[in-house]
């Protein structure tokens, strides 16, 4: 009897960008360990709760956005489907401490940054299993890890894909790029990336006000090459030559960056290109799309209705101290009131003591005199990479110093 023919297993899919068909079983997973029972009854009341002499005001829009849902969701879907497999992030998924040591716990290691370890790039293996996280990944990155033939599962956020191609428009276009953010932030460098997919494409990355003031100094001739090449060394292009590439500039950004000063910085390099070259030849040497994403300018939206509308003694913003979106939303508050950027509730020390990094600094300080003695309005928010957990979990801090228990307030 002549044996039958082999059939050839077929080889498993190695790129995932739309989940893993276990999206119940990840949202059953990420309930337990992220659900707040007290946020939930905020949301339900009009986003405020009375408790002694202290009265809560949630923002109307905090905390985890669809993009890092999403990341984390493929996270725990990929620990599922793959549970013998070594699986890897390549850097933090999200700014957020909680969810990154959460990852840790289920097995998932880190590639480069601060959680990682003992495995780097250059030890993976073809049957590795590699989530590409929200902020997405340079190409270099992505075109590397195709190479070893690894597992991929892309959690790049869809507004980050939009600023990407904005990106590539440009350089196809021969403009380039000039991206709002900071150079050295994972978003900056994978958006910076694609433009350099292209022979000639290029990028400048500004991070404030003050550097694109230089810019434009360089535009209208106020400025030498040196002295602009030397300011910018890190954040350019490679072999970079500004008369020739500042001449035809489109303008993007970090999505989490502050909307406002993101659309101030394209008018005021719009206005240095008018004066150059004109009016009437303005099309062929500026552009400008806003991709500050919808979760970032509602929630920096929420947080200038909340201090606008109430007379608040302070506002709590929880969130990861590197978290861009988190840190702009201080910047807000701190125009309005007195605002404290605590990273965990165990921040909030006592009444009298509270670990916070100040708006515009980098480091964690320690304050005393917080918290007014009698009655208070307090505000709360959170960045888009904090889960509602942590929310709940600071204010139930903040009721028990004063000796309340918050459950009691909520029955009544």
């Amino acid at each position: 009897m002549s044996s039958l023919p082999l059939v050839e297993t077929a080889q498993p899919q190695q790129y995932f960008q739309k989940g893993l068909g276990l999206k119940a079983v990840a949202q059953e997973q990420l309930s337990r360990h992220y659900h707040s029972r007290l946020v939930e009854y905020l949301r339900t009341h009009e986003h405020n709760l009375r408790v002694g002499n202290l009265h809560f005001f949630l923002a109307k829009e905090f905390g985890f956005c669809y993009g890092v849902d999403r990341a984390v969701e493929y996270a725990y879907q990929a620990r599922e489907k793959f549970p013998e497999r070594r699986i890897f992030l390549t850097g933090e998924i999200i700014h957020n401490p909680h969810v990154n040591y959460r990852m840790l716990e289920m097995g998932i290691g880190f590639l480069s940054g601060q959680y990682s370890q003992d495995v780097s790039f250059e030890n993976l293996r073809k049957e590795d299993v590699v989530i590409l996280p929200a902020f997405g990944v340079t190409t270099a990155e992505f075109q590397r890890l195709s190479n070893i033939g690894c597992i991929m599962i892309d959690t790049t956020c869809g507004s980050v894909l939009n600023v990407w191609k904005r990106v590539e428009q440009y350089a196809r276009d021969g403009f380039t790029s000039v991206i709002h953010g900071k150079y050295s932030h994972e978003e900056t460098r994978a958006t910076s990336s694609q433009a350099t997919k292209y022979e000639h494409g290029h990028f400048l990355v500004v991070c404030d006000m003050e550097e694109t003031e230089m810019v434009c100094a360089y535009i209208a001739g106020r400025l030498s090459r040196e002295e602009f090449l030397f300011h910018f060394k890190n954040a350019l292009s490679p072999g970079f030559e500004p008369e020739q590439h500042l001449q035809k500039i489109g303008v993007a950004n970090q999505t989490t960056m502050l909307s406002s000063e993101s659309l101030a910085i394209a008018e005021r390099l719009k206005q240095a290109m008018l004066t150059r070259y004109g009016s009437g030849d303005i099309a062929n040497h500026f552009r400008n799309f806003d991709t500050i994403c919808s979760a970032t300018q509602d929630r920096q939206d929420a947080v200038l209705e909340l201090v606008k509308q109430q007379r608040l003694d302070l506002m709590l913003v929880i969130g990861g101290y590197n978290s861009s979106n988190t840190n702009h939303l201080v910047d807000l508050a701190s125009t309005y009131t007195k605002a404290y950027h605590i990273d965990d509730p165990s921040c909030l020390e006592s009444v009298d003591c509270i670990r916070h990094k100040p708006s515009g600094q980098s480091e964690e300080v320690t304050s005393r005199e917080w918290l007014p003695k009698g009655g208070a309005k307090i505000g709360l928010t959170a960045g888009a990479s904090t889960p509602n957990n942590k929310v709940g979990e600071a204010l139930e801090r903040l009721t028990q110093l004063r000796g309340y228990n918050v459950e009691d307030w909520m029955m009544s």
